[in-house]
Protein backbone atom coordinates (compact mmCIF):
# COMPACT_ATOMS: atom_id res chain seq x y z
CA UNK A 1 0.00 0.00 0.00
CA UNK A 2 0.85 3.23 -0.65
CA UNK A 3 0.85 6.26 1.64
CA UNK A 4 0.67 10.31 0.56
CA UNK A 5 1.57 13.18 2.45
CA UNK A 6 0.50 16.04 1.47
CA UNK A 7 1.71 19.67 2.35
CA UNK A 8 0.35 23.00 1.11
CA UNK A 9 -2.35 24.09 -1.27
CA UNK A 10 -5.69 22.37 -2.84
CA UNK A 11 -3.27 21.95 -5.75
CA UNK A 12 -1.38 19.75 -4.12
CA UNK A 13 -3.82 17.62 -2.86
CA UNK A 14 -5.55 17.16 -6.18
CA UNK A 15 -1.93 15.73 -7.70
CA UNK A 16 -1.67 13.86 -4.39
CA UNK A 17 -4.99 12.13 -5.53
CA UNK A 18 -3.47 11.96 -9.42
CA UNK A 19 -0.52 10.35 -7.73
CA UNK A 20 -2.53 7.93 -5.58
CA UNK A 21 -4.13 6.88 -8.93
CA UNK A 22 -1.01 6.66 -10.61
CA UNK A 23 0.61 4.53 -8.17
CA UNK A 24 -2.18 1.78 -7.54
CA UNK A 25 -2.16 1.41 -11.66
CA UNK A 26 1.61 1.05 -11.78
CA UNK A 27 1.36 -1.57 -8.60
CA UNK A 28 3.49 0.42 -6.24
CA UNK A 29 3.97 -0.95 -2.85
CA UNK A 30 5.00 -0.21 0.50
CA UNK A 31 6.29 3.15 -0.17
CA UNK A 32 5.47 6.56 1.45
CA UNK A 33 5.50 9.72 -0.91
CA UNK A 34 5.88 13.23 0.42
CA UNK A 35 4.06 15.88 -2.13
CA UNK A 36 5.95 19.17 -0.10
CA UNK A 37 5.24 22.69 0.15
CA UNK A 38 8.02 25.44 -1.03
CA UNK A 39 5.80 28.74 -0.12
CA UNK A 40 7.98 29.30 3.09
CA UNK A 41 10.87 28.03 5.23
CA UNK A 42 8.86 26.77 7.85
CA UNK A 43 7.11 24.40 5.38
CA UNK A 44 10.23 22.68 4.38
CA UNK A 45 11.36 22.46 7.55
CA UNK A 46 8.12 20.21 8.79
CA UNK A 47 8.06 18.40 5.81
CA UNK A 48 11.86 16.92 6.29
CA UNK A 49 10.90 16.77 10.12
CA UNK A 50 7.65 14.59 8.87
CA UNK A 51 10.25 12.19 6.67
CA UNK A 52 12.73 11.40 9.34
CA UNK A 53 9.57 10.62 11.61
CA UNK A 54 8.20 8.42 8.94
CA UNK A 55 11.82 6.46 8.68
CA UNK A 56 12.00 5.95 12.12
CA UNK A 57 8.70 4.34 12.33
CA UNK A 58 8.74 2.10 8.72
CA UNK A 59 12.51 1.48 8.41
CA UNK A 60 11.34 -0.61 5.21
CA UNK A 61 9.43 1.68 3.05
CA UNK A 62 10.70 3.41 -0.14
CA UNK A 63 10.18 6.92 0.35
CA UNK A 64 9.55 9.58 -2.31
CA UNK A 65 10.15 12.69 -2.19
CA UNK A 66 8.24 15.55 -4.42
CA UNK A 67 6.04 18.81 -5.05
CA UNK A 68 7.20 22.26 -4.95
CA UNK A 69 10.14 21.88 -2.34
CA UNK A 70 11.64 18.87 -4.33
CA UNK A 71 11.74 21.16 -7.24
CA UNK A 72 13.19 24.08 -6.10
CA UNK A 73 15.61 22.44 -3.71
CA UNK A 74 16.06 18.95 -4.46
CA UNK A 75 19.77 18.56 -2.85
CA UNK A 76 17.85 19.32 0.03
CA UNK A 77 16.23 16.39 0.32
CA UNK A 78 18.47 14.74 -1.61
CA UNK A 79 20.95 15.24 1.03
CA UNK A 80 18.94 12.92 3.95
CA UNK A 81 19.37 9.39 4.48
CA UNK A 82 15.88 8.41 4.85
CA UNK A 83 14.84 9.56 1.28
CA UNK A 84 15.17 6.73 -1.19
CA UNK A 85 14.31 9.39 -4.13
CA UNK A 86 13.30 12.88 -5.36
CA UNK A 87 11.28 13.42 -8.08
CA UNK A 88 10.26 17.13 -9.57
CA UNK A 89 6.76 18.41 -10.23
CA UNK A 90 6.28 17.18 -13.74
CA UNK A 91 8.09 13.84 -13.14
CA UNK A 92 5.79 13.18 -10.46
CA UNK A 93 2.33 12.41 -12.17
CA UNK A 94 3.78 9.31 -14.60
CA UNK A 95 4.32 6.65 -12.44
CA UNK A 96 7.04 5.17 -14.36
CA UNK A 97 9.36 6.91 -12.49
CA UNK A 98 8.47 5.83 -9.02
CA UNK A 99 10.73 2.72 -10.11
CA UNK A 100 13.27 4.72 -11.62
CA UNK A 101 17.44 3.80 -10.46
CA UNK A 102 17.99 7.08 -10.64
CA UNK A 103 18.03 8.72 -6.87
CA UNK A 104 17.16 12.33 -8.01
CA UNK A 105 14.66 13.27 -11.26
CA UNK A 106 14.20 16.57 -11.03
CA UNK A 107 13.46 18.53 -14.47
CA UNK A 108 13.84 21.78 -15.53
CA UNK A 109 10.11 23.20 -14.72
CA UNK A 110 9.90 26.04 -16.89
CA UNK A 111 10.60 23.82 -20.31
CA UNK A 112 7.10 22.44 -19.02
CA UNK A 113 4.42 23.69 -21.72
CA UNK A 114 0.99 21.75 -20.69
CA UNK A 115 -0.94 20.53 -17.90
CA UNK A 116 -2.94 17.68 -18.91
CA UNK A 117 -6.41 17.05 -16.57
CA UNK A 118 -5.02 13.91 -14.41
CA UNK A 119 -8.48 12.11 -14.42
CA UNK A 120 -8.57 12.27 -11.01
CA UNK A 121 -12.35 10.01 -9.68
CA UNK A 122 -12.18 10.00 -6.06
CA UNK A 123 -10.67 11.84 -3.21
CA UNK A 124 -9.82 9.54 -0.26
CA UNK A 125 -11.93 10.60 2.83
CA UNK A 126 -13.31 14.05 1.40
CA UNK A 127 -17.00 14.63 0.49
CA UNK A 128 -15.60 17.60 -2.44
CA UNK A 129 -13.30 17.43 -4.73
CA UNK A 130 -11.14 19.30 -6.34
CA UNK A 131 -10.36 19.61 -10.17
CA UNK A 132 -6.96 20.93 -11.66
CA UNK A 133 -7.51 23.62 -13.95
CA UNK A 134 -4.42 25.58 -14.32
CA UNK A 135 -0.73 25.29 -13.18
CA UNK A 136 2.30 27.68 -13.11
CA UNK A 137 2.64 31.39 -12.78
CA UNK A 138 3.77 33.76 -15.03
CA UNK A 139 4.22 36.89 -12.70
CA UNK A 140 6.99 37.12 -10.12
CA UNK A 141 6.15 38.69 -7.42
CA UNK A 142 9.14 39.41 -5.24
CA UNK A 143 8.65 37.09 -2.34
CA UNK A 144 7.49 34.23 -4.49
CA UNK A 145 9.33 30.65 -4.83
CA UNK A 146 6.26 29.00 -6.68
CA UNK A 147 7.15 29.72 -10.13
CA UNK A 148 10.12 28.10 -9.59
CA UNK A 149 8.64 25.12 -8.36
CA UNK A 150 5.67 25.36 -11.06
CA UNK A 151 6.83 26.89 -13.87
CA UNK A 152 4.97 29.29 -15.99
CA UNK A 153 1.13 29.34 -16.18
CA UNK A 154 -0.80 27.08 -18.68
CA UNK A 155 -4.20 25.65 -17.81
CA UNK A 156 -6.22 22.43 -18.98
CA UNK A 157 -8.41 22.91 -22.10
CA UNK A 158 -12.45 23.44 -21.71
CA UNK A 159 -13.23 20.16 -23.11
CA UNK A 160 -11.10 18.02 -20.71
CA UNK A 161 -11.94 20.54 -17.63
CA UNK A 162 -15.93 19.44 -18.24
CA UNK A 163 -15.07 15.85 -18.83
CA UNK A 164 -13.70 15.71 -15.71
CA UNK A 165 -16.03 17.97 -13.75
CA UNK A 166 -19.24 14.99 -15.16
CA UNK A 167 -16.88 12.11 -13.89
CA UNK A 168 -16.38 13.56 -10.75
CA UNK A 169 -20.08 14.40 -10.23
CA UNK A 170 -21.35 11.09 -11.60
CA UNK A 171 -18.59 9.38 -8.77
CA UNK A 172 -21.27 11.22 -6.29
CA UNK A 173 -19.28 14.54 -5.58
CA UNK A 174 -21.75 17.53 -5.00
CA UNK A 175 -19.08 19.83 -4.52
CA UNK A 176 -16.08 20.63 -6.70
CA UNK A 177 -13.33 23.16 -5.98
CA UNK A 178 -11.40 24.60 -9.37
CA UNK A 179 -7.46 24.91 -8.42
CA UNK A 180 -4.75 26.33 -9.77
CA UNK A 181 -1.43 28.21 -8.69
CA UNK A 182 -3.32 31.78 -10.41
CA UNK A 183 -6.35 30.39 -10.96
CA UNK A 184 -7.95 34.17 -12.76
CA UNK A 185 -4.88 33.93 -15.13
CA UNK A 186 -6.93 30.29 -16.79
CA UNK A 187 -7.42 30.50 -20.43
CA UNK A 188 -4.46 32.97 -22.08
CA UNK A 189 -2.72 29.89 -23.27
CA UNK A 190 -5.49 28.12 -25.36
CA UNK A 191 -6.87 28.42 -28.39
CA UNK A 192 -9.61 31.29 -28.58
CA UNK A 193 -8.23 31.92 -24.69
CA UNK A 194 -11.23 31.32 -22.83
CA UNK A 195 -11.49 33.31 -19.11
CA UNK A 196 -11.70 31.84 -16.00
CA UNK A 197 -15.86 33.29 -16.05
CA UNK A 198 -16.30 32.17 -19.29
CA UNK A 199 -15.34 28.38 -17.71
CA UNK A 200 -17.69 28.56 -15.03
CA UNK A 201 -20.57 29.33 -17.21
CA UNK A 202 -19.65 26.37 -19.40
CA UNK A 203 -18.94 23.92 -16.34
CA UNK A 204 -22.35 24.88 -14.66
CA UNK A 205 -24.17 24.49 -17.91
CA UNK A 206 -22.87 21.53 -19.26
CA UNK A 207 -22.72 19.41 -16.32
CA UNK A 208 -26.15 20.59 -14.78
CA UNK A 209 -26.04 17.61 -11.78
CA UNK A 210 -23.27 19.15 -10.00
CA UNK A 211 -24.96 21.14 -6.78
CA UNK A 212 -21.46 23.64 -6.08
CA UNK A 213 -18.82 24.78 -7.95
CA UNK A 214 -16.25 27.09 -5.45
CA UNK A 215 -12.76 28.73 -6.47
CA UNK A 216 -9.97 28.34 -4.67
CA UNK A 217 -7.75 31.20 -4.39
CA UNK A 218 -8.06 34.10 -7.13
CA UNK A 219 -6.09 37.15 -7.76
CA UNK A 220 -8.96 39.73 -7.58
CA UNK A 221 -7.47 42.10 -9.95
CA UNK A 222 -8.09 39.58 -12.85
CA UNK A 223 -11.37 38.84 -12.40
CA UNK A 224 -13.23 38.77 -15.56
CA UNK A 225 -16.03 40.56 -16.39
CA UNK A 226 -18.04 37.07 -17.31
CA UNK A 227 -16.88 35.80 -13.74
CA UNK A 228 -18.37 38.88 -12.59
CA UNK A 229 -21.40 37.77 -14.46
CA UNK A 230 -21.58 34.40 -12.97
CA UNK A 231 -20.90 35.69 -9.13
CA UNK A 232 -24.38 37.69 -9.74
CA UNK A 233 -26.49 35.06 -11.93
CA UNK A 234 -25.10 31.11 -11.09
CA UNK A 235 -26.62 30.12 -7.77
CA UNK A 236 -24.48 26.82 -7.76
CA UNK A 237 -20.91 29.17 -7.63
CA UNK A 238 -20.51 29.42 -4.29
CA UNK A 239 -20.43 32.62 -2.70
CA UNK A 240 -17.04 32.54 -0.95
CA UNK A 241 -13.95 33.84 -2.49
CA UNK A 242 -10.64 33.73 -1.43
CA UNK A 243 -7.99 36.72 -2.23
CA UNK A 244 -4.25 36.87 -2.93
CA UNK A 245 -4.07 40.02 -1.40
CA UNK A 246 -1.28 39.58 0.68
CA UNK A 247 -0.64 43.33 2.00
CA UNK A 248 -3.45 46.28 2.56
CA UNK A 249 -0.72 49.08 2.26
CA UNK A 250 0.34 50.21 -1.15
CA UNK A 251 4.05 50.88 -1.36
CA UNK A 252 4.51 47.06 0.09
CA UNK A 253 2.23 46.46 -2.70
CA UNK A 254 4.68 47.58 -5.03
CA UNK A 255 7.83 46.27 -3.79
CA UNK A 256 5.99 42.99 -3.43
CA UNK A 257 5.71 43.72 -7.06
CA UNK A 258 1.77 42.96 -6.27
CA UNK A 259 -0.42 44.14 -9.62
CA UNK A 260 -3.02 45.74 -7.44
CA UNK A 261 -3.49 48.10 -5.09
CA UNK A 262 -5.26 48.59 -1.68
CA UNK A 263 -8.27 49.98 -2.89
CA UNK A 264 -8.80 47.54 -5.66
CA UNK A 265 -9.43 44.87 -3.20
CA UNK A 266 -11.59 46.98 -1.04
CA UNK A 267 -13.33 47.52 -4.39
CA UNK A 268 -13.85 44.24 -5.50
CA UNK A 269 -15.23 43.25 -2.42
CA UNK A 270 -17.92 45.66 -2.28
CA UNK A 271 -18.87 44.83 -6.06
CA UNK A 272 -19.08 41.26 -5.42
CA UNK A 273 -21.60 42.04 -1.65
CA UNK A 274 -23.46 44.22 -4.12
CA UNK A 275 -23.69 41.00 -6.25
CA UNK A 276 -24.84 38.20 -3.60
CA UNK A 277 -24.89 40.03 -0.53
CA UNK A 278 -24.25 36.52 1.61
CA UNK A 279 -20.53 36.13 0.58
CA UNK A 280 -18.02 35.84 2.44
CA UNK A 281 -14.15 36.77 1.77
CA UNK A 282 -11.11 35.24 3.26
CA UNK A 283 -7.65 36.72 1.77
CA UNK A 284 -3.88 35.33 2.21
CA UNK A 285 -1.85 37.95 3.72
CA UNK A 286 1.54 38.61 4.71
CA UNK A 287 3.30 39.95 8.40
CA UNK A 288 7.02 41.43 8.12
CA UNK A 289 7.70 41.62 4.55
CA UNK A 290 10.80 43.95 4.49
CA UNK A 291 10.99 47.57 4.79
CA UNK A 292 7.15 47.10 6.81
CA UNK A 293 6.69 50.19 8.97
CA UNK A 294 4.33 50.29 11.42
CA UNK A 295 2.24 52.22 9.68
CA UNK A 296 1.88 49.99 6.80
CA UNK A 297 1.58 47.35 9.05
CA UNK A 298 -1.60 48.57 10.65
CA UNK A 299 -3.00 49.65 7.24
CA UNK A 300 -2.92 45.83 6.33
CA UNK A 301 -4.42 45.23 9.44
CA UNK A 302 -7.26 47.62 8.62
CA UNK A 303 -7.87 46.18 5.33
CA UNK A 304 -9.40 43.36 7.53
CA UNK A 305 -12.20 45.45 8.12
CA UNK A 306 -12.38 47.48 5.34
CA UNK A 307 -12.77 44.92 2.70
CA UNK A 308 -15.03 42.84 5.08
CA UNK A 309 -12.74 40.06 5.59
CA UNK A 310 -13.28 37.05 7.84
CA UNK A 311 -10.93 33.94 6.58
CA UNK A 312 -7.77 34.83 6.94
CA UNK A 313 -4.33 32.63 6.09
CA UNK A 314 -2.04 34.79 7.75
CA UNK A 315 1.60 34.25 7.14
CA UNK A 316 4.71 35.62 8.84
CA UNK A 317 7.32 36.91 6.18
CA UNK A 318 9.96 33.85 5.27
CA UNK A 319 12.67 35.32 2.85
CA UNK A 320 13.25 32.21 0.37
CA UNK A 321 16.96 32.18 -0.92
CA UNK A 322 16.77 33.33 -4.89
CA UNK A 323 13.79 35.57 -4.57
CA UNK A 324 14.26 39.66 -4.64
CA UNK A 325 12.40 40.13 -0.79
CA UNK A 326 15.28 37.76 0.35
CA UNK A 327 17.91 40.66 -0.37
CA UNK A 328 15.96 43.25 1.13
CA UNK A 329 16.02 45.26 4.32
CA UNK A 330 14.53 42.87 7.14
CA UNK A 331 12.06 43.34 9.53
CA UNK A 332 13.79 41.84 12.82
CA UNK A 333 11.96 38.24 13.20
CA UNK A 334 10.55 39.06 16.68
CA UNK A 335 8.78 41.96 15.27
CA UNK A 336 7.72 39.84 12.30
CA UNK A 337 5.92 37.26 14.80
CA UNK A 338 4.44 39.54 16.44
CA UNK A 339 2.71 41.01 13.78
CA UNK A 340 1.55 37.80 12.30
CA UNK A 341 -0.11 37.28 16.04
CA UNK A 342 -1.80 40.62 15.83
CA UNK A 343 -3.25 39.87 12.62
CA UNK A 344 -4.29 36.31 13.67
CA UNK A 345 -6.07 37.98 16.81
CA UNK A 346 -7.87 40.43 14.58
CA UNK A 347 -8.92 37.72 12.02
CA UNK A 348 -10.28 35.54 14.86
CA UNK A 349 -12.38 38.76 15.76
CA UNK A 350 -13.63 39.40 12.34
CA UNK A 351 -14.54 34.86 12.13
CA UNK A 352 -16.31 35.52 15.13
CA UNK A 353 -18.53 38.36 14.35
CA UNK A 354 -19.24 36.70 10.83
CA UNK A 355 -20.30 33.62 12.49
CA UNK A 356 -22.46 35.48 15.37
CA UNK A 357 -23.95 36.84 12.33
CA UNK A 358 -25.30 33.81 10.62
CA UNK A 359 -27.18 32.79 13.80
CA UNK A 360 -31.14 32.36 13.08
CA UNK A 361 -30.16 32.00 9.67
CA UNK A 362 -31.41 28.78 7.45
CA UNK A 363 -28.32 27.02 5.55
CA UNK A 364 -27.99 24.21 3.61
CA UNK A 365 -24.76 22.11 4.54
CA UNK A 366 -22.29 20.14 2.40
CA UNK A 367 -21.87 16.79 5.13
CA UNK A 368 -17.85 16.84 5.51
CA UNK A 369 -18.10 13.59 8.61
CA UNK A 370 -21.11 13.50 11.01
CA UNK A 371 -22.12 15.81 12.82
CA UNK A 372 -20.18 18.63 11.17
CA UNK A 373 -20.85 20.49 7.41
CA UNK A 374 -20.18 23.77 5.39
CA UNK A 375 -22.72 26.18 4.63
CA UNK A 376 -22.33 27.85 0.95
CA UNK A 377 -20.33 30.64 2.03
CA UNK A 378 -17.92 27.88 3.72
CA UNK A 379 -19.12 28.71 7.72
CA UNK A 380 -18.27 25.16 8.94
CA UNK A 381 -21.34 23.83 11.27
CA UNK A 382 -21.91 21.39 13.53
CA UNK A 383 -24.99 19.72 14.19
CA UNK A 384 -27.20 16.61 15.17
CA UNK A 385 -28.69 13.62 13.74
CA UNK A 386 -27.49 10.58 11.20
CA UNK A 387 -26.02 11.64 8.04
CA UNK A 388 -23.17 10.39 5.12
CA UNK A 389 -20.01 13.06 4.05
CA UNK A 390 -21.11 14.02 0.66
CA UNK A 391 -25.26 14.27 1.93
CA UNK A 392 -26.73 17.81 1.65
CA UNK A 393 -29.23 18.76 4.32
CA UNK A 394 -31.06 21.94 5.35
CA UNK A 395 -31.04 23.12 9.00
CA UNK A 396 -31.41 26.48 10.89
CA UNK A 397 -28.44 27.86 12.90
CA UNK A 398 -29.07 28.45 16.70
CA UNK A 399 -25.53 29.39 18.22
CA UNK A 400 -22.22 30.39 17.23
CA UNK A 401 -19.14 29.45 18.97
CA UNK A 402 -15.72 31.53 17.82
CA UNK A 403 -15.34 29.24 14.52
CA UNK A 404 -18.28 27.40 14.17
CA UNK A 405 -21.95 27.92 13.69
CA UNK A 406 -24.24 25.69 15.84
CA UNK A 407 -26.69 24.29 13.88
CA UNK A 408 -30.24 21.68 13.81
CA UNK A 409 -32.17 20.36 11.02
Amino acid sequence: MTQIVTFGCRLNAYESEAMRARAGEAGLSNAIIFNTCAVTGEAVRQSRQAIRKARRENPNSKIIVTGCAAQTEPQTYAGMPEVDLVLGNAEKLDAKNYFINERVRVNDIMSVRETASQMVDSFDGRARAFLQVQNGCDHRCTFCIIPYGRGNSRSVGVGEVIGEARRLTEAGFPEIVLTGVDLTSYGHDLPGTPSLGALVRKILKLVPALKRLRLSSIDSIEADDELMRAIAEEERLMPHFHLSAQSGDDMILKRMKRRHARKDTIAFCDAVRRLRPDVAFGADLIAGFPTETDEMFENTKALIDDAGLSYLHIFPFSPRKGTPAARMPQVARPLVKERAARLRAKGEEALSARMSALVGSEQVLLVEKQGLGRTACFAQARFTGDTQPGQMIRVRVTDATQTQLIAMQ
